[in-house]
Formats: structure tokens, sequence, C-alpha cells
């Protein structure tokens, strides 16, 4: 069991600093972060919080694992690595098509 625990089905008016006093009933906080969208600056709802030893994750998984939070039931777990993600493409250029380079021109 890692330190580093998932927290999922938060309501978009969580704060790290509700998190932390959460989790703390368990033990010692070393951080809490609410993962937010980049472009508009609005939570995802879910998050991360890392306990100070795995005794004290576990502890809070089986205490908070759905518990209510603005009426939402939250998810706790162990938080698994992040994996690479593909390319999903999507970079750069004009187009999507038959020259988009070319609009608007006179030939």
């Amino acid at each position: 069991m890692g330190k580093k625990l998932y927290v999922g089905n938060l309501p978009f008016s969580a704060t790290e600093q509700v998190l932390t006093e959460k989790f703390s009933q368990c033990g010692t906080v070393e951080s809490a972060k609410i993962i937010s969208d980049r472009d508009t600056g609005r939570s995802k709802g879910f998050g991360f919080v890392e306990m100070s030893s795995d005794a004290e994750a576990t502890a809070a998984i089986g205490k908070l694992n759905g518990t209510d939070y603005e009426g939402r039931p939250m998810t706790v777990n162990e938080a698994k690595p992040m994996v690479p993600r593909d390319n999903r493409g999507g970079g750069g250029g004009f187009g999507g098509g038959g020259g988009g380079g070319n609009r608007g021109r006179r030939y």
C-alpha cells in the first residue's frame, strides 16, 4: 500500500484545505491536491492526498471511502502510478482536411 491516495467523486466546491482537514482524522497529511482543468481552472472532481505512512493511508481508505462529502459519496483508494498516454494527435496545424493552409487564396 502506498502513501498516496486517489480521492474521487468530489463536489466542485471542494478545497485542498477541507481535504486536509478530513484526512487529518486518520493521521498526518503531507499534501492535498485537487486537480483542475487547465483551461477553465474549475475542479475536475478528483484529487490526491499523501499520508505520512502506509498505516495512515490504510486507515484513511477504511474510514473515508464512501463517506458523504456535500451529498456525494467520496471514493478513496490507493493511487496508481501515472501511465504515459498515447499520442492522441491534435497538435498544431491548420487543418482538418483538404489543404487548410490555402483558405482564402485565389489562384
